[in-house]
């Protein structure tokens, strides 16, 4: 098989602005994002595309609430909308990959895997929720839903409402991991883990069930990576290349770095975390688990850094 890329898109490869958060919008980003990764698939890669749904979980949480306060619908669970959005976000990469191949004459085609992941019940993050979802509350609307929702977790935000909080625990097991190399080694671009994944437990009998979590889309697209053998970890953000010291007037961009260094540079604080952070720390667990590369850039340059002239480079 040729060499094999994990290629992980994030917000912004769906969403380039507030200003245009349509459904429409997003698949003319979609379509974008995609010419670049044909081309690397032309430059003789299989590619596993990975993607972000933070903005879409949050717009269909807004409508259930919406949906619940004017009409006495029922709340969409979260785990739901995680799936719903690997569904829709799935199809709009789909159609958009397979127009683009028809586009360049290559027989190839894309699919989608709804892809559940399995975490540990046994998780801190389950006992000390962290990741804000969903719209702003007043304290009467927080008082009538936690009547509703006793289990929900709702805090203050700095003053400007309240917000529900979910956990974030870490990923355990890809379990559609072997279907996605089998359609990968069938020649197809596979689309999956989707916003991380839809986070499941295994309960006492051995059954699966769904719990209302996020898990984190990079971390979930390092370890389907590490267990299919993948030879290659792009990640996709919204700079070409990762910075030190970033912000500030010793800003340094990173061209190819080793993974001792890039551990180094975590211990020196340079990165922010829920920013860039966690995406460094999905490329360390990926090279420390035998990936032989990871590059981290922004959509547009993702032709140009797998061909060496930009992005940055980590190696083991």
């Amino acid at each position: 098989m040729k060499e094999l890329v994990v290629v992980a898109i994030g917000g912004n490869s769906l969403i380039i602005d507030n200003s245009k958060t349509s459904v429409e919008d997003q698949y003319a980003a979609v379509c974008e994002t995609a010419k670049h990764i044909a081309g690397i698939i032309e430059q003789g890669y299989e590619v596993i595309i990975t993607h972000g749904n933070g903005p879409q979980v949050g717009f269909i949480l807004r409508r259930s609430e919406i949906a619940s306060e004017v009409a006495g619908m029922h709340h969409v669970p979260l785990v739901s909308c995680g799936a719903d959005t690997q569904g829709a976000i799935g199809y709009q990469i789909q159609q958009a990959m397979d127009n683009e191949f028809k586009k360049r004459g290559m027989a190839k085609e894309a699919v989608t895997v709804i892809t559940q992941v399995a975490v540990s019940p046994d998780d801190p993050a389950f006992q000390n929720p962290s990741k804000p979802i969903g719209s702003f509350y007043t304290k009467a609307q927080v008082e009538n839903l936690q009547k509703a929702h006793p289990d929900w977790v709702l805090v203050d935000d700095a003053g400007r409402g309240y917000r529900r909080l979910v956990p974030s625990p870490l990923p355990q097991e890809i379990i559609e991991k072997e279907v996605i190399l089998l359609l990968v080694r069938q020649g197809y671009c596979v689309i999956g883990v989707g916003g991380g994944g839809i986070p499941v437990v295994t309960q006492e009998d051995g059954s699966r069930k769904g719990v209302d979590a996020v898990i984190d889309k990079d971390f979930a697209s390092s370890l389907l990576a590490t267990d299919i053998g993948a030879d290659i970890l792009i990640i996709s953000t919204g700079v070409p290349k990762v910075c030190l010291n970033y912000g500030t007037a010793e800003q340094k961009p990173l061209d190819r770095v080793t993974l001792g260094e890039l551990k180094r540079y975590v211990a020196e604080n340079h990165f922010a975390p829920g920013s860039m952070l966690p995406k460094v720390q999905a490329v360390i667990s990926f090279l420390e688990g035998g990936g032989k590369k990871a590059i981290i850039t922004n959509p547009e340059s993702l032709e140009e850094a797998v061909a060496g002239r930009t992005g940055t480079h980590i190696y083991p």
